[in-house]
């Protein structure tokens, strides 16, 4: 499910990276919340595919389904 995400102890101190990379998946998601597009991302980065940034959004989202919330301000 995540071949494109990997980790490393000797890349990017273990971070999950695209593909052996040294491009954090973290680095991705933040560009995708920024409101950056694939054509975007992928034209400052062109060693990134499409397929590397849904991969690293899949990853995210399996990582919020297993890991515990930050706090969040409660609403009405």
């Amino acid at each position: 499910m995540f071949d494109r995400i990997t980790t490393t102890p000797e890349i990017m101190d273990g971070q999950p990276t695209i593909r052996g990379m040294r491009f954090p998946v973290k680095t991705v998601v933040r560009m995708v919340a920024q409101g950056m597009t694939d054509e975007q991302i992928v034209a400052e980065h062109p060693d990134l595919e499409p397929e590397d940034i849904r991969a690293a959004l899949r990853y995210a989202a399996a990582v919020l389904d297993s890991e515990t919330y930050l706090p969040l301000t409660r609403t009405a």
